[in-house]
């Protein structure tokens, strides 16, 4: 057994390892050096029993090694099976891999592409809408400036109506003032003799003529019965220079057709009231020659646009361009006749003037203050009853009888 055991530590100490084999797969099968038997000397050739015995153990142990060394190149077999598939395991990953990064670059270069597109289109977009914002601004700029300039015309506009608008209500006031004065100072009872001077007798107005110098004609002495006598029953004053009380008396028709229109006071024609002074009174005082210049000067008269102005001795001299059309110096435009004209009319905006003599002056005027008084009493500014509002239209109906008539004071000068 000693000597087994030596023979086989001697085997074991000349075996390579198998760790130390490099290939794997390959095992060495030659035999190793046939170890020396220690502490033997020159033996007999022939097999002892314990020779025997280590023959078999060598056997063994070669068979042992060949079936280790036939484990080692199973092993190895499957090592190298193992590498190949993994070999071809990792190029079919890597092919895979490969793939999968083609397509995540394709994926990401199609994304590019439409974000590219994505950004040229925004930046389109952009451009349009500065575009749109320069027009815009521009056109904002242009129509506030237009804006500034009609905003100045209009304030301009504005003033010059407010000044004429003043210059028109100082007038105004003026002929209300001298409206209130000549109603305040003068009433049908007791008229202002001042203020009305065609109410004056012509024994009056002819200032102390005697009758032996035709100064006028003698009034009926039967119709002094109310003038003041001296205490022995006889008056002082001559008969001629003796004042006159004139009496008068309403109508009851015309004061009821008044009244019918004071309640509703109006300047159209629907009134009883007015269509009887129209027919009476406003239509033929206005009736001239030229009668179609007599509706415009009667329409201008109604819409108070009518204009009459005093005529500069310096342009009497001057004939103008349309002096057939409209008269002359020496002709009225109205009726026709020569007469001198000191005064000429305006109809509304018309650039033209027509010259007119002194009783077409007095009959217009005498138009202008009935429908001044009856537009008074329609904006409220009489405050009279009603009786002394129908005296003082019947005196301005008197006033257009007489100058239709013909008859128009003039000025002393």
């Amino acid at each position: 057994m000693d000597a087994f055991e030596g023979l086989h530590s001697v085997r074991l100490s000349f075996s390579p390892p198998l760790a130390s084999v490099t290939n794997p797969g390959l095992v060495d099968l030659e035999p190793g050096p046939i170890p020396r038997v220690e502490g033997g000397g020159q033996g007999d050739p022939r097999p002892t029993r314990p020779q025997e015995q280590g023959t078999q153990a060598r056997d063994r142990e070669d068979s042992r090694l060949e079936r280790a060394a036939q484990l080692e190149g199973a092993r190895g077999g499957e090592h190298e099976d193992n590498v190949s598939r993994l070999r071809s395991s990792s190029l079919e990953i890597r092919e895979k891999g490969s793939e999968i990064l083609r397509e995540q670059l394709d994926a990401a270069q199609k994304e590019l592409k439409l974000k590219d597109k994505e950004c040229e289109r925004l930046s389109q977009i952009r451009d349009q809408l500065e575009q749109e914002l320069e027009e815009l601004t521009a056109s904002l700029f242009e129509e506030a400036h237009r804006m500034v300039r009609e905003a100045n015309v209009k304030q301009a506009t504005a003033e010059k109506q407010l000044k004429e608008a003043q210059g028109k209500s100082d007038v105004l006031q003026a002929e209300v003032s001298a409206l209130k004065t000549m109603v305040l100072t003068s009433t049908p009872s007791s008229p202002n003799r001042r203020a009305h001077p065609q109410l004056l007798s012509p024994g009056t107005r002819s200032r102390g003529a005697s009758p032996h110098h035709g100064g006028g004609h003698a009034r009926n002495k039967s119709a002094s019965g109310a003038l003041p006598l001296a205490p022995g029953g006889h008056s002082d004053l001559p008969s001629d220079l003796q004042p006159v009380r004139e009496d008068k008396e309403m109508d009851s028709i015309l004061y009821a057709e008044f009244l019918t229109w004071k309640n509703r006071p109006s300047l159209d024609r629907s009134s009883a009231f007015l269509v009887r002074i129209y027919r009476e009174d406003i239509g033929p005082c206005l009736s001239f020659t030229r009668s179609e210049l007599s509706q415009s000067v009667q329409s201008a008269v109604e819409n108070n646009s009518l204009t009459i102005e005093p005529v500069a001795m310096s342009a009497l001299s001057m004939v103008r361009a349309n002096a057939i059309e409209c008269g002359g110096p020496k002709k009225c435009a109205l009726s026709g006749i020569s007469r001198s004209c000191k005064h000429q009319i305006k109809l509304g905006d018309e650039e033209s003037y027509y010259y007119i003599s002194p009783s077409s002056r007095a009959r217009i005027t005498a138009v202008c203050n009935f429908f001044t008084y009856i537009r008074y009493i329609q904006q409220g500014l009489v405050r009279h009853d009603a009786e002394q509002m129908f005296w003082e239209v019947t005196r301005l109906r008197r006033e257009m009888t007489v100058a239709k008539l013909g008859f128009y004071l003039t000025d002393q000068e």
